[in-house]
């Protein structure tokens, strides 16, 4: 069966269980699914029950579509993402996206957790992705052949410039201190070797992370505007001389919780305010 059947398949099965029709998609990173929690009118969908969807492996994931309202916006947030070394192709990770944007989406905010490359980002930190390096060594839109959406695409402006400074904004106005940065995509599952992260520190890489890319790839195919963050959850490997663990990135992203989800709310809150 070919992607655009799939699609509406999920669609409709998707639209007779929820009566919203969402402008704004939420991926909700590894330990971000609390962001979600936020929504008001919530209507929850799990994955395993959506026509063509896969299940996340990963814990910190929850499986869920969750449909609600955030600051009079109407929202669909993805508790819990799919990744590339799961054995999902890329075009399975990114299918979600293609989903989201039949039910309606403009706007799409991707979160991750990411292993900090650039020395003056610390445990805690957040970083809104102005750039990526797809270093995974596969594309979402590889054999893609479909008149309805380009093959070729311009990701120059992959990031939203105007949705970045909206992030940077609403951060300095909660005191938090946002950084700019280029996040590297790699496959995982293995944490990156010293020697992979000094070769991304060379190539201009301020992040890293397993996830993001092929779903901000397609969302660019599909004319959705994209907006990154990510929160940084450990130190790469060999900045800091110890082993990298999960559970680490878990815990990190439950202390950042209060913080990360208010800066999401202000962004949606500011997002509204420009289409009403």
């Amino acid at each position: 069966m070919d992607i655009e059947k799939k699609v509406k398949q999920s669609v409709n099965f998707i639209k007779q269980r929820s009566k919203i029709v969402p402008s704004l998609g939420l991926i909700l990173g590894s330990g971000l699914g609390f962001i979600a929690e936020h929504l008001l009118k919530k209507n929850i969908i799990p994955y395993k029950d959506i026509p063509h969807f896969p299940q996340s492996t990963v814990k910190g994931h929850a499986n869920a579509l969750v449909f609600g309202v955030l600051n009079k916006m109407s929202v669909v947030a993805m508790k819990g993402r799919f990744h590339y070394y799961e054995g999902f192709s890329a075009e399975d990770v990114s299918y979600p996206v293609r989903v989201l944007k039949e039910l309606g989406i403009d706007t799409l905010i991707v979160t991750n957790a990411a292993g900090g490359i650039n020395p003056s980002l610390k445990v805690g930190d957040l970083m809104v992705i102005e750039d990526h390096l797809n270093m995974m060594g596969t594309n979402p839109l590889i054999g893609w052949h479909n008149d309805k959406a380009p093959r070729f695409i311009d990701l120059t402006f992959g990031y939203d410039p105007e949705l970045i400074k909206i992030v940077l904004a609403k951060g300095h106005e909660m005191g938090l201190k946002i950084k700019k940065g280029i996040y590297a995509a790699m496959t995982g599952p293995s944490y990156e070797t010293p020697g992979e992260i000094r070769m991304l520190k060379i190539l201009g890489a301020d992040a890293v992370g397993m996830s993001t890319v092929p779903e901000v790839i397609v969302a660019n195919q599909l004319g959705i505007r994209v907006i990154g963050i990510s929160l940084i959850t450990n130190l790469a490997a060999g900045i800091e001389k110890k082993r990298l663990d999960h559970k680490e990135v878990i815990e990190a992203a439950q202390n950042a919780r209060e913080k990360f989800a208010r800066l999401i709310i202000q962004v949606v809150k500011e997002i509204a305010s420009h289409v009403t």
